[in-house]
Protein backbone atom coordinates (compact mmCIF):
# COMPACT_ATOMS: atom_id res chain seq x y z
CA UNK A 1 0.00 0.00 0.00
CA UNK A 2 1.30 3.49 -1.23
CA UNK A 3 1.03 6.30 1.16
CA UNK A 4 2.03 10.03 -0.12
CA UNK A 5 1.14 12.98 0.88
CA UNK A 6 0.06 16.53 -0.59
CA UNK A 7 -0.57 20.25 0.19
CA UNK A 8 -3.54 20.55 -1.32
CA UNK A 9 -5.89 17.34 -2.48
CA UNK A 10 -8.78 17.81 -5.26
CA UNK A 11 -11.03 14.69 -5.23
CA UNK A 12 -12.74 15.22 -8.82
CA UNK A 13 -11.66 16.50 -12.03
CA UNK A 14 -14.44 18.07 -13.16
CA UNK A 15 -15.01 21.97 -14.23
CA UNK A 16 -14.41 22.66 -10.37
CA UNK A 17 -12.00 20.36 -9.78
CA UNK A 18 -9.73 21.14 -12.26
CA UNK A 19 -10.44 24.64 -12.50
CA UNK A 20 -9.15 24.51 -8.16
CA UNK A 21 -6.33 22.35 -9.05
CA UNK A 22 -4.82 24.82 -11.98
CA UNK A 23 -4.97 27.84 -10.10
CA UNK A 24 -3.80 26.40 -6.69
CA UNK A 25 -0.71 24.64 -8.89
CA UNK A 26 -0.29 28.44 -10.46
CA UNK A 27 -0.34 30.05 -6.59
CA UNK A 28 2.55 27.49 -5.84
CA UNK A 29 0.89 24.38 -4.14
CA UNK A 30 1.95 20.83 -4.36
CA UNK A 31 -1.60 18.96 -6.33
CA UNK A 32 -2.67 16.01 -6.42
CA UNK A 33 -6.12 15.52 -8.12
CA UNK A 34 -8.12 11.93 -7.67
CA UNK A 35 -10.53 10.76 -10.50
CA UNK A 36 -12.54 8.17 -10.27
CA UNK A 37 -13.03 8.15 -14.23
CA UNK A 38 -9.59 8.49 -15.25
CA UNK A 39 -10.02 11.54 -17.54
CA UNK A 40 -10.22 15.73 -17.06
CA UNK A 41 -13.54 17.44 -18.24
CA UNK A 42 -15.68 15.34 -15.48
CA UNK A 43 -19.43 14.78 -16.55
CA UNK A 44 -19.58 18.13 -18.33
CA UNK A 45 -16.77 17.43 -20.89
CA UNK A 46 -17.23 13.25 -21.21
CA UNK A 47 -20.95 12.45 -20.54
CA UNK A 48 -22.63 16.11 -20.44
CA UNK A 49 -22.34 19.52 -21.94
CA UNK A 50 -19.88 19.26 -24.34
CA UNK A 51 -21.17 15.95 -26.25
CA UNK A 52 -24.63 17.18 -25.87
CA UNK A 53 -23.89 20.57 -27.50
CA UNK A 54 -22.24 18.39 -30.27
CA UNK A 55 -24.96 16.77 -31.10
CA UNK A 56 -27.79 19.90 -30.72
CA UNK A 57 -25.54 21.33 -33.15
CA UNK A 58 -26.13 18.53 -35.94
CA UNK A 59 -29.79 18.86 -34.75
CA UNK A 60 -29.71 22.11 -35.28
CA UNK A 61 -28.39 21.92 -39.13
CA UNK A 62 -30.67 18.86 -39.61
CA UNK A 63 -33.53 21.86 -38.82
CA UNK A 64 -31.93 24.63 -40.38
CA UNK A 65 -32.17 22.43 -43.88
CA UNK A 66 -35.84 22.08 -42.86
CA UNK A 67 -36.33 25.80 -42.80
CA UNK A 68 -34.63 26.71 -45.75
CA UNK A 69 -37.34 26.55 -48.45
CA UNK A 70 -38.48 29.65 -46.62
CA UNK A 71 -35.20 30.87 -47.92
CA UNK A 72 -35.65 30.08 -51.49
CA UNK A 73 -33.07 26.80 -50.98
CA UNK A 74 -34.01 23.48 -50.71
CA UNK A 75 -32.07 20.41 -49.65
CA UNK A 76 -32.77 17.03 -50.18
CA UNK A 77 -33.22 14.68 -47.05
CA UNK A 78 -30.45 13.87 -44.63
CA UNK A 79 -28.40 10.25 -44.24
CA UNK A 80 -27.82 9.97 -40.61
CA UNK A 81 -24.47 8.63 -40.20
CA UNK A 82 -24.60 7.58 -35.98
CA UNK A 83 -21.51 6.44 -36.38
CA UNK A 84 -20.33 9.52 -37.89
CA UNK A 85 -22.57 11.42 -36.01
CA UNK A 86 -21.05 9.81 -32.37
CA UNK A 87 -17.72 10.59 -33.99
CA UNK A 88 -17.62 14.21 -33.90
CA UNK A 89 -18.68 14.66 -30.14
CA UNK A 90 -16.06 12.11 -29.33
CA UNK A 91 -13.26 13.46 -30.99
CA UNK A 92 -14.69 16.89 -29.13
CA UNK A 93 -14.31 15.35 -26.34
CA UNK A 94 -10.66 13.86 -26.52
CA UNK A 95 -9.28 16.83 -27.76
CA UNK A 96 -10.55 18.86 -24.92
CA UNK A 97 -8.89 15.87 -22.82
CA UNK A 98 -5.59 15.32 -24.05
CA UNK A 99 -5.41 19.61 -23.75
CA UNK A 100 -6.95 19.29 -20.35
CA UNK A 101 -4.27 16.62 -19.26
CA UNK A 102 -1.47 18.61 -21.44
CA UNK A 103 -2.29 21.55 -19.52
CA UNK A 104 -2.44 19.56 -15.80
CA UNK A 105 1.21 17.68 -16.75
CA UNK A 106 2.78 21.33 -17.33
CA UNK A 107 1.75 22.43 -14.06
CA UNK A 108 3.03 18.95 -12.30
CA UNK A 109 -0.31 17.81 -11.28
CA UNK A 110 0.02 14.14 -9.52
CA UNK A 111 -3.20 13.17 -11.36
CA UNK A 112 -4.97 9.38 -9.29
CA UNK A 113 -7.01 7.65 -11.22
CA UNK A 114 -9.46 5.76 -8.70
CA UNK A 115 -12.36 7.06 -6.04
CA UNK A 116 -10.93 8.52 -2.88
CA UNK A 117 -12.85 7.95 0.34
CA UNK A 118 -12.17 10.10 3.80
CA UNK A 119 -10.57 8.06 7.03
CA UNK A 120 -9.88 10.92 8.45
CA UNK A 121 -9.88 14.82 8.62
CA UNK A 122 -6.70 14.75 6.79
CA UNK A 123 -6.31 11.08 5.13
CA UNK A 124 -7.95 10.06 2.31
CA UNK A 125 -7.81 5.93 0.97
CA UNK A 126 -7.78 5.38 -2.78
CA UNK A 127 -9.81 2.39 -3.87
CA UNK A 128 -6.53 0.85 -5.36
CA UNK A 129 -5.19 1.24 -1.93
CA UNK A 130 -3.34 4.45 -2.22
CA UNK A 131 -2.95 6.58 1.33
CA UNK A 132 -3.16 10.39 0.57
CA UNK A 133 -2.43 12.87 3.73
CA UNK A 134 -3.30 16.27 2.73
CA UNK A 135 -3.41 20.06 4.68
CA UNK A 136 -6.55 21.11 2.61
CA UNK A 137 -9.04 19.55 0.52
CA UNK A 138 -11.24 20.70 -2.21
CA UNK A 139 -14.22 18.32 -2.79
CA UNK A 140 -15.43 18.37 -6.49
CA UNK A 141 -17.22 14.84 -7.01
CA UNK A 142 -19.96 16.22 -9.00
CA UNK A 143 -23.32 14.67 -9.45
CA UNK A 144 -25.03 11.53 -11.18
CA UNK A 145 -28.26 11.02 -12.66
CA UNK A 146 -31.49 10.97 -10.25
CA UNK A 147 -33.11 8.08 -11.41
CA UNK A 148 -36.42 7.03 -8.66
CA UNK A 149 -37.00 3.72 -8.06
CA UNK A 150 -39.66 3.24 -10.12
CA UNK A 151 -38.10 3.87 -13.28
CA UNK A 152 -34.68 1.45 -11.59
CA UNK A 153 -35.96 -1.78 -14.00
CA UNK A 154 -33.10 -4.02 -16.17
CA UNK A 155 -33.32 -2.85 -19.37
CA UNK A 156 -31.04 -1.38 -21.61
CA UNK A 157 -34.05 0.52 -23.16
CA UNK A 158 -34.25 2.64 -20.45
CA UNK A 159 -31.63 5.38 -20.85
CA UNK A 160 -30.50 8.19 -18.32
CA UNK A 161 -28.51 11.03 -20.22
CA UNK A 162 -25.38 9.13 -20.28
CA UNK A 163 -26.39 6.24 -22.12
CA UNK A 164 -28.27 8.74 -24.22
CA UNK A 165 -25.72 10.03 -25.27
CA UNK A 166 -24.19 6.95 -27.03
CA UNK A 167 -26.69 7.05 -29.78
CA UNK A 168 -26.87 2.95 -30.51
CA UNK A 169 -29.58 3.90 -32.36
CA UNK A 170 -32.68 6.19 -33.45
CA UNK A 171 -35.66 4.72 -31.72
CA UNK A 172 -38.83 5.30 -34.27
CA UNK A 173 -40.82 5.99 -30.59
CA UNK A 174 -39.15 7.84 -27.54
CA UNK A 175 -40.44 8.75 -24.06
CA UNK A 176 -38.35 11.47 -22.35
CA UNK A 177 -39.82 11.70 -18.54
CA UNK A 178 -39.33 15.24 -17.47
CA UNK A 179 -39.67 18.47 -18.96
CA UNK A 180 -36.20 20.43 -18.15
CA UNK A 181 -33.23 21.78 -19.70
CA UNK A 182 -31.96 17.61 -19.91
CA UNK A 183 -34.74 16.24 -21.35
CA UNK A 184 -35.86 18.68 -23.97
CA UNK A 185 -32.24 19.10 -24.69
CA UNK A 186 -31.72 15.36 -25.69
CA UNK A 187 -35.38 15.12 -27.43
CA UNK A 188 -34.56 17.87 -29.56
CA UNK A 189 -31.74 15.56 -30.63
CA UNK A 190 -33.39 12.69 -30.95
CA UNK A 191 -36.47 14.14 -33.05
CA UNK A 192 -34.04 15.64 -35.10
CA UNK A 193 -32.95 12.31 -35.89
CA UNK A 194 -35.86 10.67 -36.70
CA UNK A 195 -37.59 10.13 -33.27
CA UNK A 196 -41.14 10.61 -32.75
CA UNK A 197 -40.61 12.20 -29.23
CA UNK A 198 -43.36 12.25 -26.29
CA UNK A 199 -42.29 14.08 -23.33
CA UNK A 200 -43.88 14.13 -20.05
CA UNK A 201 -43.70 16.50 -17.25
CA UNK A 202 -45.33 16.19 -13.75
CA UNK A 203 -45.80 20.19 -13.89
CA UNK A 204 -47.80 22.51 -15.62
CA UNK A 205 -45.28 23.61 -17.98
CA UNK A 206 -41.51 22.75 -19.07
CA UNK A 207 -38.55 23.72 -17.48
CA UNK A 208 -40.46 24.88 -14.24
CA UNK A 209 -37.91 27.47 -12.78
CA UNK A 210 -37.52 29.11 -16.01
CA UNK A 211 -39.57 32.35 -16.95
CA UNK A 212 -43.08 31.38 -18.22
CA UNK A 213 -43.04 34.47 -21.22
CA UNK A 214 -39.51 32.97 -22.13
CA UNK A 215 -41.00 29.66 -22.13
CA UNK A 216 -43.94 30.16 -24.27
CA UNK A 217 -42.11 30.88 -28.20
CA UNK A 218 -39.61 27.43 -27.28
CA UNK A 219 -43.45 25.37 -26.14
CA UNK A 220 -44.54 26.59 -28.97
CA UNK A 221 -42.11 25.44 -31.65
CA UNK A 222 -41.56 22.10 -29.71
CA UNK A 223 -45.27 21.22 -30.51
CA UNK A 224 -44.10 21.41 -33.93
CA UNK A 225 -40.94 18.90 -33.38
CA UNK A 226 -42.18 16.54 -31.15
CA UNK A 227 -44.86 14.09 -31.13
CA UNK A 228 -46.72 14.90 -27.93
CA UNK A 229 -45.53 17.31 -24.89
CA UNK A 230 -47.88 16.04 -21.93
CA UNK A 231 -48.39 18.56 -19.34
CA UNK A 232 -49.71 17.71 -15.48
CA UNK A 233 -48.92 13.66 -16.47
CA UNK A 234 -46.88 11.30 -14.31
CA UNK A 235 -45.53 8.13 -15.11
CA UNK A 236 -46.54 5.37 -12.87
CA UNK A 237 -44.91 2.52 -13.95
CA UNK A 238 -42.34 0.83 -16.89
CA UNK A 239 -42.39 -2.32 -17.79
CA UNK A 240 -40.57 -4.40 -20.85
CA UNK A 241 -42.85 -6.03 -22.33
CA UNK A 242 -41.06 -7.67 -25.63
CA UNK A 243 -38.99 -5.18 -27.61
CA UNK A 244 -40.86 -2.46 -26.01
CA UNK A 245 -41.25 -0.52 -22.81
CA UNK A 246 -44.59 -0.47 -21.58
CA UNK A 247 -45.46 2.95 -19.76
CA UNK A 248 -48.36 3.78 -17.28
CA UNK A 249 -49.17 7.09 -17.34
CA UNK A 250 -51.89 9.22 -15.64
CA UNK A 251 -53.33 12.06 -16.82
CA UNK A 252 -54.52 15.17 -14.71
CA UNK A 253 -57.39 13.51 -13.66
CA UNK A 254 -56.18 10.28 -12.66
CA UNK A 255 -56.99 8.31 -16.00
CA UNK A 256 -54.60 5.81 -16.90
CA UNK A 257 -53.00 5.69 -19.99
CA UNK A 258 -51.19 2.98 -21.88
CA UNK A 259 -48.36 3.52 -24.22
CA UNK A 260 -45.64 1.74 -25.68
CA UNK A 261 -42.39 3.09 -26.69
CA UNK A 262 -39.29 1.99 -28.25
CA UNK A 263 -36.65 3.31 -25.48
CA UNK A 264 -37.18 5.47 -22.46
CA UNK A 265 -35.06 8.47 -21.31
CA UNK A 266 -34.78 9.47 -17.64
CA UNK A 267 -34.44 13.11 -17.43
CA UNK A 268 -36.27 14.25 -13.57
CA UNK A 269 -32.22 16.09 -12.67
CA UNK A 270 -29.45 15.10 -10.94
CA UNK A 271 -28.36 14.32 -7.47
CA UNK A 272 -24.68 15.20 -5.77
CA UNK A 273 -22.07 12.62 -5.86
CA UNK A 274 -21.65 12.84 -1.72
CA UNK A 275 -22.55 9.32 -0.88
CA UNK A 276 -19.96 6.87 -0.06
CA UNK A 277 -16.82 9.33 0.33
CA UNK A 278 -16.50 8.39 4.42
CA UNK A 279 -17.46 12.17 4.80
CA UNK A 280 -18.54 11.91 8.37
CA UNK A 281 -14.80 10.08 9.16
CA UNK A 282 -14.10 13.71 7.99
CA UNK A 283 -16.39 15.67 10.34
CA UNK A 284 -18.41 16.83 7.64
CA UNK A 285 -22.86 16.16 7.65
CA UNK A 286 -25.09 16.32 4.54
CA UNK A 287 -27.93 18.46 4.15
CA UNK A 288 -31.78 16.88 3.11
CA UNK A 289 -30.54 16.80 -0.08
CA UNK A 290 -27.24 15.26 0.10
CA UNK A 291 -25.51 18.70 -0.59
CA UNK A 292 -22.04 19.71 1.70
CA UNK A 293 -22.93 22.96 3.69
CA UNK A 294 -20.25 25.69 2.58
CA UNK A 295 -19.86 29.09 3.41
CA UNK A 296 -19.34 32.09 1.58
CA UNK A 297 -15.40 30.75 0.83
CA UNK A 298 -16.70 27.27 -0.20
CA UNK A 299 -15.49 25.98 3.73
CA UNK A 300 -16.86 23.40 4.59
CA UNK A 301 -17.11 22.65 8.66
CA UNK A 302 -13.98 21.44 8.54
CA UNK A 303 -11.81 24.40 7.94
CA UNK A 304 -9.31 23.17 5.71
CA UNK A 305 -11.83 21.10 3.77
CA UNK A 306 -13.55 22.99 0.75
CA UNK A 307 -16.79 22.01 -1.47
CA UNK A 308 -17.41 23.04 -5.02
CA UNK A 309 -19.79 22.81 -7.63
CA UNK A 310 -22.67 20.11 -8.21
CA UNK A 311 -21.41 18.40 -4.77
CA UNK A 312 -21.63 22.40 -2.60
CA UNK A 313 -25.21 23.01 -3.69
CA UNK A 314 -27.82 24.44 -6.73
CA UNK A 315 -27.51 25.09 -9.41
CA UNK A 316 -25.80 22.92 -10.73
CA UNK A 317 -23.71 24.26 -13.69
CA UNK A 318 -20.19 23.75 -15.08
CA UNK A 319 -19.12 27.65 -14.97
CA UNK A 320 -20.52 28.21 -11.42
CA UNK A 321 -18.46 25.09 -10.37
CA UNK A 322 -15.18 26.68 -12.30
CA UNK A 323 -16.31 30.07 -10.25
CA UNK A 324 -16.37 28.41 -7.21
CA UNK A 325 -13.29 26.60 -7.22
CA UNK A 326 -11.31 29.32 -7.77
CA UNK A 327 -12.45 31.19 -5.01
CA UNK A 328 -11.58 27.93 -2.81
CA UNK A 329 -8.13 28.46 -3.91
CA UNK A 330 -7.91 32.18 -3.61
CA UNK A 331 -9.28 31.41 0.09
CA UNK A 332 -6.91 28.92 1.22
CA UNK A 333 -4.43 31.12 -0.19
CA UNK A 334 -5.22 33.73 2.52
CA UNK A 335 -7.34 36.24 0.11
CA UNK A 336 -9.79 38.14 1.49
CA UNK A 337 -12.12 36.69 -1.26
CA UNK A 338 -16.18 35.51 -0.98
CA UNK A 339 -18.48 33.60 -3.79
CA UNK A 340 -20.50 36.93 -4.12
CA UNK A 341 -22.50 37.60 -7.10
CA UNK A 342 -25.16 38.91 -8.59
CA UNK A 343 -26.21 36.12 -10.77
CA UNK A 344 -25.45 32.77 -11.90
CA UNK A 345 -26.26 32.18 -16.51
CA UNK A 346 -28.47 29.54 -17.42
CA UNK A 347 -28.79 28.59 -20.38
CA UNK A 348 -31.13 25.88 -22.10
CA UNK A 349 -29.40 24.91 -25.32
CA UNK A 350 -32.74 23.90 -27.23
CA UNK A 351 -33.77 25.56 -30.29
CA UNK A 352 -34.43 28.37 -29.63
CA UNK A 353 -32.76 28.95 -26.90
CA UNK A 354 -33.36 29.96 -23.84
CA UNK A 355 -31.14 32.28 -21.00
CA UNK A 356 -31.26 34.07 -18.31
CA UNK A 357 -29.38 35.70 -15.03
CA UNK A 358 -30.80 37.57 -11.77
CA UNK A 359 -34.00 37.82 -10.46
CA UNK A 360 -36.69 36.04 -12.43
CA UNK A 361 -40.30 37.10 -12.33
CA UNK A 362 -41.25 33.82 -10.64
CA UNK A 363 -38.53 34.95 -7.66
CA UNK A 364 -39.80 38.41 -7.38
CA UNK A 365 -43.31 37.11 -7.50
CA UNK A 366 -42.52 34.92 -4.36
CA UNK A 367 -39.92 37.07 -2.85
CA UNK A 368 -42.34 40.33 -3.54
CA UNK A 369 -40.04 42.71 -4.97
CA UNK A 370 -41.89 45.36 -7.12
CA UNK A 371 -40.63 45.52 -10.73
CA UNK A 372 -40.77 46.80 -14.04
CA UNK A 373 -41.19 44.48 -17.09
CA UNK A 374 -39.33 45.86 -20.59
CA UNK A 375 -39.90 43.37 -23.10
CA UNK A 376 -38.89 43.31 -26.78
CA UNK A 377 -40.33 40.96 -29.45
CA UNK A 378 -38.33 39.55 -31.78
CA UNK A 379 -40.64 40.65 -34.53
CA UNK A 380 -39.50 44.62 -34.16
CA UNK A 381 -35.59 42.35 -34.85
CA UNK A 382 -34.15 43.21 -37.94
CA UNK A 383 -31.52 40.52 -37.58
CA UNK A 384 -33.84 38.58 -36.20
CA UNK A 385 -36.20 38.96 -39.70
CA UNK A 386 -33.38 37.98 -41.81
CA UNK A 387 -33.00 35.05 -40.15
CA UNK A 388 -36.71 33.70 -40.25
CA UNK A 389 -36.47 33.36 -36.44
CA UNK A 390 -38.80 36.37 -35.08
CA UNK A 391 -40.17 34.39 -32.19
CA UNK A 392 -37.63 35.32 -29.43
CA UNK A 393 -37.94 37.76 -26.80
CA UNK A 394 -35.56 40.20 -24.98
CA UNK A 395 -37.07 40.33 -21.28
CA UNK A 396 -35.55 42.95 -18.52
CA UNK A 397 -36.20 43.29 -14.63
CA UNK A 398 -36.17 46.93 -13.34
CA UNK A 399 -36.11 48.51 -10.23
CA UNK A 400 -38.70 50.97 -10.88
CA UNK A 401 -37.08 53.38 -8.12
CA UNK A 402 -33.48 52.60 -8.83
CA UNK A 403 -33.72 51.60 -12.45
CA UNK A 404 -31.09 49.00 -11.81
CA UNK A 405 -31.27 45.93 -13.81
CA UNK A 406 -32.26 43.12 -11.76
CA UNK A 407 -32.47 40.54 -13.94
CA UNK A 408 -32.29 39.51 -17.52
CA UNK A 409 -34.13 36.61 -19.82
CA UNK A 410 -33.91 36.11 -23.26
CA UNK A 411 -35.79 33.36 -25.80
CA UNK A 412 -34.52 32.98 -29.20
CA UNK A 413 -31.37 31.67 -31.01
CA UNK A 414 -28.19 32.18 -29.83
CA UNK A 415 -29.55 33.50 -26.74
CA UNK A 416 -26.79 31.52 -24.74
CA UNK A 417 -24.36 34.26 -26.66
CA UNK A 418 -26.04 37.01 -25.24
CA UNK A 419 -26.60 36.14 -21.91
CA UNK A 420 -23.16 37.45 -21.15
CA UNK A 421 -23.46 41.41 -21.55
CA UNK A 422 -26.66 40.82 -19.31
CA UNK A 423 -24.44 39.58 -16.66
CA UNK A 424 -22.02 42.16 -17.23
CA UNK A 425 -24.57 44.74 -17.00
CA UNK A 426 -25.99 43.01 -13.03
CA UNK A 427 -22.73 42.78 -11.94
CA UNK A 428 -21.62 46.10 -12.69
CA UNK A 429 -24.88 47.59 -10.97
CA UNK A 430 -26.04 48.70 -14.33
CA UNK A 431 -29.18 50.57 -14.80
CA UNK A 432 -31.53 50.48 -17.96
CA UNK A 433 -30.17 54.08 -18.65
CA UNK A 434 -26.65 52.33 -18.74
CA UNK A 435 -28.02 49.87 -21.44
CA UNK A 436 -30.25 51.53 -22.86
CA UNK A 437 -27.48 54.41 -23.67
CA UNK A 438 -24.70 51.84 -24.99
CA UNK A 439 -25.03 51.70 -28.44
CA UNK A 440 -24.96 48.36 -30.33
CA UNK A 441 -24.15 47.53 -33.75
CA UNK A 442 -27.28 47.01 -36.05
CA UNK A 443 -28.35 44.47 -37.51
CA UNK A 444 -27.62 42.18 -34.35
CA UNK A 445 -29.63 40.37 -32.20
CA UNK A 446 -27.66 41.96 -28.95
CA UNK A 447 -29.64 45.19 -30.09
CA UNK A 448 -32.66 44.20 -28.27
CA UNK A 449 -30.84 44.35 -25.09
CA UNK A 450 -30.89 47.97 -25.71
CA UNK A 451 -34.35 48.60 -26.96
CA UNK A 452 -35.73 46.74 -24.42
CA UNK A 453 -33.90 49.32 -21.98
CA UNK A 454 -35.23 51.68 -23.97
CA UNK A 455 -38.85 51.28 -23.16
CA UNK A 456 -38.30 52.63 -19.75
CA UNK A 457 -37.89 56.57 -21.14
CA UNK A 458 -39.66 55.83 -24.56
CA UNK A 459 -36.98 55.68 -26.71
CA UNK A 460 -37.68 52.23 -28.34
CA UNK A 461 -37.91 52.88 -32.20
CA UNK A 462 -39.03 49.50 -33.29
CA UNK A 463 -41.35 49.25 -30.82
CA UNK A 464 -44.93 50.59 -31.00
CA UNK A 465 -44.76 54.19 -29.30
CA UNK A 466 -45.47 53.85 -25.40
CA UNK A 467 -49.21 54.26 -24.04
CA UNK A 468 -50.16 58.02 -22.87
CA UNK A 469 -50.72 58.33 -19.21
Amino acid sequence: MQTISTQLLVLGGGPGGYAAAFLAADRGFQVTLVDASGKFGGTCLQVGCIPSKALLHVAKLIGEAKDAPHFGVTFGPPKIDLKGVRGHWQKVTETLTKSLAKLAEARKIRFIHGKGKFLDAHTVVVDDGTQITFEHAIIATGSIPAIPGPFQINSKRVMDSTAALALEEIPPRLLVIGGGYIGLEMGTIYAALGSKVTVVEAGDGLIPLADRDLVAPLHKRLESLFEKILLNHKVAKLEEVGKNIRASLEDPSGKSIIENFDRVLIAVGRRPATRDLGLEKAGITLDDKGFIPVNDQRRTTVAHIFAVGDSAGEPQLAHKASFEGKVAVEALSGEPVAYDVAGVPAVIFTDPEIAWCGLTEIDAQKQGIEVKKLKMPWAGSGRALTRGRTEGLTKLLVDPKTERILGVGICGIDAGEMIGEAMLALEMGATARDLALTMHAHPTLSETLMEAAEQMYGLAVHSPPPRKA
